[in-house]
């Protein structure tokens, strides 16, 4: 018959490795929701700076869309001051002629 003080060992070493066993189950556990949290942060800078290229793309879009459209009417208007340019040119080499 075991003693009192062998019981108790026998208890004690059952706790222990016991506590052992969730003490490495619960590492388990931290390190699975450490990597989840690094993944989902990753993930959300990762959103961010996508966010913020789209604004700045967006910008420059917009930019270079107003550039285009003064081009097109400075163009628009040169071309109508060389028509009137021209036709001036022609009128007056006709007077030249006549005259």
């Amino acid at each position: 018959m075991p003693t009192r003080r062998d019981r108790f060992m026998t208890a004690a070493v059952r706790a222990a490795s016991r506590a052992k066993q969730w003490a490495q189950a619960a590492v388990r556990e931290a390190d699975r929701l450490l990597q989840d949290a690094k993944q989902r942060a990753e993930s959300e800078d990762r959103r961010r700076r996508l966010k913020q290229t789209l604004l700045k793309t967006g910008r420059v879009l917009k930019t270079a869309g107003r550039a285009a459209l003064v081009a097109a009417v400075a163009a628009g208007i040169a071309a109508a001051r060389h028509r009137r340019d021209a036709k001036k040119a022609r009128k007056v080499v006709k007077r030249r002629k006549r005259g």
